[in-house]
């Protein structure tokens, strides 16, 4: 198992052969799953970076988990000639690789008449942000990201363990909440964490260690930029990556990568600032707008759910006594909830979205959210009772699913997610996360061997 020594960290930020390196831009376009495909383009042709002359297949953007087209399932590659979109890069997310010799920044496909493709995430989140505007209203948005970092050799066979660090005597140590231990075993690659998020700008607040051996959360600073706030939480889950190879480990945002540790949450923090920069959300206002906001949300939740757990791993995740919510209620700072509401009051006043998990992808997440808080605020929806009232104790609550599928199904079949995502994406998502599911529904797993086979 891979070391950590601060002999390490002293060359963690240095760029491998930078003699030899040639200067780069990474010119990043962001699939259906959240991970980043594009381009390494010279750095002398930044001009045409930013100039929107690089271009990708359309199709790119509705690659399936293991890459594939699918192309009879869509229609959007070969037998239409898999046709360019060109890559409008965002000039505010052009940022130095501290890992490298170069520059990383984000675009959005555009068809070549000009138009954002209808699969691009980050331009089905602009369009939401949009719409809000059209009120006076601006979303501020805040990400907080849980993720695992692991020995890279068992990553590497497709095994999971935690770093040599944590596991003194071979095994690790049990559950580290809050473990300072824990983080000054790992300050060297939790350092280089950080140093690469300062030298991105990258709005990285408190580093905590989470329950399970070598979990760790960061919150980043909200921002009055929903697009921004999913920019960040996309950069820096590719950083965490790149700091865990500096020192010879690896990283993963998978939901559940431990079947009897916890799973890995990605939570949103939300507000709405009138055009005055006053919090819509305060409910010493008196107009209800919270209330609303999470009237929409709840009325949303199953329907998104395939959106907020987008991977048949994502569903191990949602567990009895673990932190992760397993009923669509909501609560005043109750974490057990599928929407907590930690301040109610003043400036701070919030919901916090707590059903994603670190596994999806961070644009369209925060679209269906959005998406859902400007419902509930547009047709005024009261929410259900709060999971402490009275009410709430005599009537039951739905049930977050338990079954990809089914998630899918609903999913394909709801005019909000019609709404929110426009029809032609909400029903190219569902065919290829059907596809994804029957697939891996009909492979016979290690698991289904070790419990039938001897005994059946």
């Amino acid at each position: 198992m891979a070391q950590i020594s601060q002999a390490s960290f002293a060359h963690s930020t240095d760029r491998p052969h930078e003699e030899e390196a040639t200067d780069r831009v990474d010119v990043l376009c962001i699939d259906m799953n959240g991970i980043p495909r594009g381009k390494w383009v010279p750095a002398e042709q930044l001009d045409k970076v930013m100039g929107g002359q690089v271009r990708l297949p359309l199709s790119t953007q509705s690659l399936d988990i293991w890459g594939e087209d699918n192309d009879a399932l869509t229609g959007l590659s070969q037998s239409i000639g898999d046709p360019d979109g060109a890559c409008h890069a965002d000039e505010r997310t052009l940022t130095p690789l501290p890992w490298a010799k170069g520059h990383q920044v984000l675009t959005t496909l555009h068809d070549l008449n000009g138009t954002p493709s209808f699969m691009d995430p980050r331009a089905m989140l602009a369009a939401v942000v949009e719409r809000f505007r059209h009120h006076g209203w601006t979303p501020v948005v805040a990400i907080e990201l849980e993720f695992y970092l692991l020995d890279a050799e068992a990553r590497h066979a497709l095994k999971t363990m935690p770093p040599a660090p944590l596991c003194p005597g071979g095994d690790h140590r049990g559950q580290q909440l809050y473990e300072l231990e824990t983080m000054d075993a790992m300050a060297p690659v939790l350092d280089t964490i950080r140093a690469f998020a300062r030298a991105q700008t990258i709005p990285a607040d408190t580093l905590i260690a989470e329950f399970g051996p070598g979990q760790f959360e960061v919150n980043l600073w909200h921002r009055p930029d929903a697009l921004a706030a999913a920019d960040d939480a996309l950069y820096f889950k590719r950083l965490v990556a790149q700091a865990a190879r500096h020192h010879g480990l690896a990283s993963t945002f998978m939901a559940k990568p431990y079947t009897d540790q916890a799973g890995s949450g990605m939570h949103l923090h939300v507000s709405v600032l009138d055009e005055a920069g006053n919090n819509i959300f305060d409910q010493d206002n008196g107009a209800g707008h919270l209330d609303a906001a999470i009237g929409g949300v709840m009325h949303s939740l199953l329907d998104g759910q395939a959106i907020f757990a987008p991977h048949g791993n994502s569903y191990r995740r949602f567990q009895p006594d673990s932190f992760a919510p397993i009923e669509c209620t909501w609560g005043r700072d109750h974490r057990g909830a599928a929407v907590r509401v930690p301040e109610w009051h003043g400036a701070a006043a919030r919901l916090e979205h707590r059903v994603a998990g670190a596994d999806a992808n961070p644009y369209l997440v925060a679209t269906a959210l959005l998406g859902g808080i400007l419902h509930g605020l547009e047709q005024r929806i009261a929410p259900p009772p709060a999971i402490e009232d009275e009410a709430h104790a005599r009537q039951r609550s739905e049930c977050l699913s338990h079954d990809w599928l089914a998630a899918i199904e609903r999913f394909a079949a709801s005019p909000a997610m019609a709404d929110i995502f426009g029809t032609a994406y909400r029903d190219l998502y569902a065919r290829i996360k059907r596809h994804e599911a029957r697939e891996l529904m009909a492979r016979v797993t290690d698991v289904d061997r070790q419990t039938y086979l001897s005994r059946l």
